[in-house]
């Protein structure tokens, strides 16, 4: 699997355990970021990683910051992709089983990187489940449509 990784300078450290680490598990790795700890903003590596995943160049991202809220946001707001923001392996397991998942963000401020590295292995290991929640991919991707209006009658399918 090609993983692209990014961070800013909070999450350079982080990132620099991450990396080798998906290396060792046999993993493409492309760094497009930050590449030490002088100050940057996040926005920009989150949209292009974001991006680059959107575009097919590569498989899944992985976002370090401090919280990992804000490249999670930035992440978030390109077409065609599903950012998590995981602290904990279950929430990075639900979201691949069930959102599938194509970027995750940690914050490094948060996590030690036993922790860290315990996350990405679940992210990394769990399957979409497909079914009932391809459905509700797909109507996630027409409500977020310019234009959509959804049915005011029905606010839950059975």
């Amino acid at each position: 699997m090609k993983i692209i990784v990014g961070c800013d300078h909070a999450g350079w450290d982080l990132k620099e355990v991450i990396a080798p680490h998906l290396r060792a598990l046999h993993h493409e790795v492309e760094d497009f970021g930050a590449y030490g700890i002088d100050s940057v903003d996040y926005p920009y590596y989150a949209a292009r990683v974001a991006r680059a995943v959107a575009e097919g160049e590569g498989d899944r991202g992985i976002l370090v910051c401090g919280s990992g809220i804000g490249m999670c946001m930035v992440a978030n707001r390109i077409p065609g992709i599903r950012a998590v923001h995981a602290s904990e392996p279950y929430a990075a397991k639900m979201s691949r089983r069930h959102n599938d998942s194509n970027i995750l963000c940690l914050g490094s401020r948060f996590l030690g990187r036993d922790l860290a590295i315990e996350i990405v292995n679940v992210w990394l290991d769990e399957a979409f489940e497909g079914g009932r929640h391809q459905r509700r991919l797909d109507l996630i991707e027409r409500l977020t449509q310019e234009g959509y209006s959804p049915p005011s009658d029905k606010t839950a399918d059975s």
